[in-house]
């Protein structure tokens, strides 16, 4: 199914005020409802280029897979929906190649990157995660946080060792405990959840989050949500504004109308009556 008349996708991306380059990569194929962000880390240009290659291994391997199958059909194995396997399989296949990478060129030991992916299908959005960068919904006028941030100061918010408030001055605040590329394996997190018309959901770098309040992100999304592109560019400047010291992306999905997956007879039916 063609998501292009389903999903409206508007994204941007900066350096910042301080950084000289851009190690943040994003990349979205409104056609099979995929959308992926990626903020890189490592020595210079490093980190450009293991979040380069995490969004195209991902986005080009997808491409090719949902070119023959759907996310909602069934393994004939497991009786499983195939979509969180599909994704995990590609998210494990960038993590290989950015690590190979670093182990067999010098100039590029020690990067990784944190990623977002999102693929939408069936009514759905399915979700995987590495590190901090974040993905929000914007529903019914009220923002949410879908993510939680894999880092150290994640962890120890949640052992109590550090109140939510105090955690915008943590001078540890970007050490991430899972990254993509850093070990020879890893487990993305993968949830899945319902979407309903008029979603917006929110993929960012921590260049965004780390600058610009949750509520000041509401009150932009609910102000300029009519005009995605607007939306986009406006919480870029916001982050900038507020000294822009990292990379800054954002990603904004709105879902438009449903998109149940057609299935069986009812496929044909759902295609003669489109």
């Amino acid at each position: 199914m063609d998501l292009t008349q389903v999903l409206e996708i508007a994204s941007c991306t900066d350096p910042g005020m301080v950084r000289s380059h851009n190690e943040d990569s994003i990349a979205a194929d409104a056609a099979n409802g995929l959308v992926v962000l990626a903020d890189g880390m490592g020595g210079y240009n490093a980190g450009e280029v293991a979040s380069g290659m995490a969004t195209t291994v991902i986005i080009t391997e997808m491409q090719q897979i949902l070119s023959g199958s759907k996310p909602y059909q069934l393994d004939a194995r497991t009786n499983q929906e195939v979509g969180a396997r599909l994704v995990r399989e590609q998210v494990l296949k960038a993590n290989t190649s950015i690590y190979q990478a670093a182990q067999s060129q010098p100039q590029y030991a020690g990067m990784g990157t944190t990623l977002v992916v999102c693929l939408f299908y069936d009514n759905r959005v399915l979700v995987a995660h590495l590190g901090d960068s974040r993905l929000y919904l914007m529903r019914d006028g009220k923002l949410s946080q879908v993510t939680r941030d894999h880092s150290l100061l994640q962890e120890q918010i949640d052992a109590g060792l550090i109140a939510p408030e105090q955690a915008k001055n943590a001078q540890h605040k970007n050490l991430v405990t899972k990254a993509l590329g850093i070990d020879p394996t890893v487990e993305p997190e993968i949830h899945e959840y319902a979407t309903k018309p008029g979603d917006i959901y929110l993929l960012c770098s921590d260049g965004l989050c780390d600058m610009v309040d949750d509520e000041d992100i509401s009150m932009t999304l609910e102000a300029l949500g009519a005009n995605l592109n607007l939306a986009a560019q406006q919480l870029v400047q916001m982050a900038n504004d507020n000294g822009g010291r990292d990379n800054i992306s954002v990603i904004l999905v709105r879902v438009l109308r449903e998109y149940p997956g057609a299935r069986g007879v009812m496929a044909k039916v759902f295609a003669w009556l489109k």
